[in-house]
Parts: structure tokens; sequence; C-alpha cells
């Protein structure tokens, strides 16, 4: 017979559903998840992990184009997209089936199924309504939503996906054909990902950002960085520029493009993709009749994720940003723990990393240097080129940059920002200095092992007190 009380009730099996999950029931506490799609959610199904089995078939692809510098011969390099998609699914596919197993293995209850609250003088009830259209109601102490997030569109300006010429990022992984031009609109992490992806297989990739940079949330420095990079390999790249309107043709889409000159230019692609920012999935879940409390779409929660609400808790995408899968995570750790009796650190948002898994890599976390400069701290900056380190040189991959903000005073690390290969594995290092509270002398003592990319973090807090060796 099904259990239909509980002590947890989570409605969201992604990356903060199902973490959420497993620690409430490694800490005793009696929990079912539930999941009206893929156990994993979005990022696990159909973002973080299938982008980045795609990006390495690029990567690889990359690479061999460049076999000759490496002493290697291969002729005439191709593609087979079919293969390369199917890989990708495969590993979803995969990965989703061991969010299963270890769901089974901790004995969390999974229901199928699409979950609503209804108003209770303790927790809110969950209605859960099954693919046959049955409803069955759950109760527990405690409910926790991680509904997760989708697309943001604009109907009005006619940017909303068709799923033939008008894509999101759920389109855009699963092509049938690889298009010969493509437009991109919006260069945060997911557009800047998928331009990069389709620029290696040969597209002709188009990107408008509406503010006056590429990767607008990441430090200047780095954003213009990478900026030239990608032009470098061939991409447009627009900036203070806007779509005004979209035309769609039999099999293309002519765009609209405000420019910052004040000047329109007519721009045709064969596909568009939508990369402009999310919505809470945060409608048609009862939100409105409990009296939940919304800011632009998204749950209002303490440090602990606890709503206005009692019982009723909201982690990840559906909560303020960064919207990470990591920091989703997190959330659901320390909401569970909370709840447990527990004694956890409430989540600092600053020591968040964010990483962007284009070509070149982008990593960071901390304050960039403007916005030191804006809370009037007196700092110190180093910087080290990947070309001044030997294991880049190595790998053929010697184009890049790591940096680092210090506080003048108290030497305390304010922020570290990179763009290069593998950044996205390096940044670990500053995020546990950070989480340490690390000044500059524990880094400036450290050893790092040699050859390794991971010199040049040292190099770069070396270069901020005027001690670099290697530059």
């Amino acid at each position: 017979m099904t259990e239909k009380k509980f002590d947890i009730l989570i409605i969201g099996a992604g990356p903060g559903g199902y973490v959420a999950a497993i620690r409430a029931a490694q800490l005793g506490l009696k929990t079912a998840i539930v999941e009206r799609e893929h156990l994993g959610g979005v990022c696990l199904n159909w973002g973080c992990i299938p982008t980045k089995a795609l990006l390495r078939s690029a990567e690889v692809f990359e690479m061999i184009g460049h076999a000759d510098q490496f002493g290697l011969s291969v002729e005439k390099p191709g593609f087979d997209l079919e293969k390369i998609v199917k890989r990708s699914r495969q590993i979803a596919g995969q990965l989703s089936k061991g969010v299963q197993f270890l769901l089974k293995k901790n004995k969390v209850q999974v229901i199928d199924g699409e979950g609503r609250l209804q108003k209770s003088t303790m927790a809110p009830i969950v209605i859960v309504k099954d693919k046959q259209n049955k409803e069955t109601k759950y109760t527990a102490k405690h409910v926790i939503l991680a509904t997760g997030a989708r697309a943001r569109t604009l109907p009005a300006m006619g940017l909303e996906p068709d799923g033939k010429l008008i894509w999101t990022a759920r389109e855009a992984m699963v092509p049938k054909a690889m298009p010969k031009s493509l437009l991109v609109i919006g260069s945060g992490a997911i557009g800047i990902e998928f331009a990069s992806f389709y620029q290696s297989f040969g597209c002709k990739v188009t990107v408008v950002e509406m503010l006056d940079r590429v990767l607008p949330v990441e430090d200047e420095e780095i954003s213009e960085f990478a900026h030239k990079a990608f032009t470098k390999q061939g991409m447009e790249i627009m900036t203070g520029a806007q779509v005004k309107a979209i035309v769609k043709e039999p099999n293309s889409v002519v765009a609209e493009i405000a420019m910052k000159d004040g000047k329109t230019k007519k721009l045709e692609t064969e596909r568009v993709i939508l990369a402009i920012g999310i919505e809470a999935n945060t409608d048609n879940i009862g939100l409105n009749k409990l009296g939940v409390k919304l800011d632009r779409g998204h749950v209002q929660v303490d440090q602990f994720s606890k709503t206005n609400v009692a019982g009723l808790y909201a982690i990840g995408d559906i909560t303020a940003p960064p919207w990470l899968a990591h920091k989703a995570s997190h959330e659901g750790v320390i909401c569970v723990e909370k709840i447990a009796g527990e004694n956890p650190h409430p989540l600092d948002h600053a020591n968040i990393p964010g990483c962007t898994y284009c070509r070149p890599q982008i990593a960071s976390v901390g304050l960039t240097e403007q916005q030191a400069k804006d809370k009037n701290i007196k700092i110190r900056v180093g910087r080290f080129p990947f070309i001044g380190n030997g294991k880049a040189i190595a790998l053929g991959e010697a184009e890049g940059l790591i940096k680092t903000i210090f506080d003048a005073k108290t030497g305390e690390l304010l922020g570290a920002h990179m763009v290069g290969t593998e950044v996205t594995e390096l940044i670990a290092g500053f995020v546990i200095g950070r989480n340490l509270e690390t000044t500059e002398a524990e880094l400036l003592e450290t050893v790092f092992a040699h050859p390794t990319l991971s010199e040049m973090m040292h190099e770069s807090v070396l270069n901020a007190y005027g001690r670099g060796i290697h530059m």
C-alpha cells in the first residue's frame, strides 16, 4: 500500500529536490518526492549534463582540426550529428536512472505525477494528479517546492519557440540537422554555450546581447577577453542591441535588430535560439490561494528556504538567483538539515561559483573588480595569462587569464575570475579558499604542483602582491 503521510514531501526531482530528498532520508525522515516528468529535472535531462556532452563532442572536433600542431595526421574530419545527439541523450538517460537508484537506495518514495498545494491548518496538503488524471491526497509535516524553471519567451515580439525555426535550449539540444546560420538571443551562460557548440561545427553564429557586453554577470575584463576570443573564432557579436521583431519564412527567420548606434539591421538566419532568461515554475501549483509571497514570479524565502507559509519551503530556480544546479542542491541540504534540528550554516551567495562551458571556458566566484570598487574597498588585483604557464602551452591551450581580487587592508580574497581551458575545474580551489576565509598569506605560502594549470592561480596571487615570478 502506498504511504500517504510523510515527514517531508518534495515537489520536483531536479538537482535541488532529489538531493534534498536523499539528505532528508539520511537524517531519518520519512520522505517522498513528486516528479511529473524525469528524475534529475531539467539540469540532468535537458540542461547541465547533456549540453556538456554536446560541448565535449565540439571540443574533440576542434582538437582534431588542429591535429597537425601536435604532429598528428587526420584526413577529412567530419561529424555525425545524429550520433552526437544520441550520445548526449544516452548520458542523460544513464544519469536519470542513477538518480532513481539513489532514491530507492535511500528509501525515498517516488510519486509519479504533477503536484499542487491545498491550504491546511498545518503544512499545505499536496494533491498529485497522475497521467490518468487520477488525484491523490498526500500530507507531510514539511513540504518543499523544487519545481524549477523554464525558458523565458516574449510572444508579443514573436519570440516564442515553435520547435522548428525558433528554439529554446531544449530544441537546440536535439537538432535534426546542423543549420548553416544561427541567431542566439542572449549572451548569458546558456546562449554562449550553444553559440560555441554550433560555431564549432561550422554554423555561422550571431549573438545579440541587449547589455553592453557579453556574459554581463562576469568581471568586465574577463568578459572583454571572451568577446575577443569568440570574435576570433568567427562569431558575430552585437552588444547593446535588441531584437525588436521576428518574421518567419518557410525555412528561415528574419530578425529586426535595433543596434546601439540607433540604426536598425535585418538579419536572416536558418534558426534562432532564445536564451533570454528563465521563468519560475510557480504557476498552477496553488501559491496564490496559500498567500505565498513572490518577487517577480520567484518565491521569497529566508536563509533556510522557509516561505511565509507555515510548513512550506522553496529551493532552487523558483527562488532568488543565482539560478544554478549546485546552488539548488546546497539549499536543499541546508533546508532539510534545519528541519531535522541540525545547525547548518546559511548559504553564502558570495561563495557560489559560476561556470560557463563555452570555448574558452569561464569561471568565477565572489566580487568582480567593479563590485569591489562600488563598495569603496581598496583592492589589490593580480593577473596571470595562460601564455606564461608551461602546462597550458604543452596542451596547446595558451589562451586565457586568471584574475584575483584582494582586500588591500585585510588580505581577504574578495573574488577570482578565470577564462581559459579547464577553469571550471580550477575555480573550486578559490571557492574552498573563500569558504575557509583564506587571506593572501595562506595562498602565497601554498605549494602548487608543477607542471599544472593550477600554478596560474598561485601566480595571480603573487602578482597581486608584487611577487610574480613567471611574468
